[in-house]
């Protein structure tokens, strides 16, 4: 029978470090950014059009919402 040795030790390095916090958070701008601009463009319907593909205008933020960060 053979057995694995994990040796990876949860250190890392500070720059490793500061660049995944730099990458998470230029992630959540950018989906930040999306939700804004879904949120938008949805918000820029006038009610007759929202209506027509069935959407309540109190619905807009929770569907942009929805659209970028998932259920």
């Amino acid at each position: 029978m053979a057995h694995a040795l994990n040796t990876n030790f949860a250190t890392s390095s500070l720059v490793s470090r500061l660049r995944g916090m730099a990458d998470q958070t230029r992630n959540s701008w950018d989906l930040y950014k999306e939700y804004k601009r879904t949120f938008n463009e949805l918000n820029a319907l006038t009610d007759r059009d929202l209506a027509d593909i069935g959407v309540r205008r109190c619905d807009v933020d929770d569907l942009a919402r929805t659209h970028v960060y998932g259920a």
